[in-house]
């Protein structure tokens, strides 16, 4: 599996909503503070984002909410996939396992189903669901790019 299949799956997730795009977007304040007191409260969080990492994770959590808001709006299959292998290769080259990304998604999916109706859930949840079965390729992919001599 590679990135055409990345594209290909992905277009599959077009189509959400004006109201689950502007639900999410109006409770943004309180999915990113739920996320980042449940990570936070992790007792493996060091390992997952590294020692001195806190701060930068929790600013991956109010970036994820912003470009998400805007993928909600404006869906673009080829921006979401680079955005999402730039964020891998950035936080993994400052510490962060590849772990945390399900750590991370699994809570969002979490904090997603405690703070969206039921209606705007079902329409977001596939993307997440879709970043998520997708790990093992973005790592694959993201370590290509840092191994790779023209980074």
């Amino acid at each position: 599996m590679n990135k055409t299949y990345l594209l290909q799956t992905c277009e599959e997730l077009k189509g959400f909503s004006d109201k689950s795009s502007e639900e999410y977007d109006t409770k943004s304040d309180k999915l990113l503070s739920e996320i980042n007191a449940i990570m936070l409260k992790r007792p493996d969080i060091k390992d997952l984002v590294g020692e001195e990492n806190l701060l930068m994770m929790q600013d991956n959590h109010a970036n994820h909410i912003r470009f998400i808001s805007s993928i909600l709006k404006e869906f673009n299959s080829e921006v979401l996939i680079e955005t999402i292998l730039w964020v891998f290769r950035a936080y993994r080259s400052h510490g962060f396992s590849t772990n945390y990304w399900a750590a991370q998604l699994n809570t969002w999916i979490l904090v997603l189903k405690n703070q969206l109706s039921t209606e705007s859930c079902l329409e977001i949840l596939p993307l997440y669901n879709w970043m998520q079965i997708n790990i093992p390729i973005f790592v694959k992919l993201s370590d290509d790019k840092l191994k790779s001599p023209n980074n």
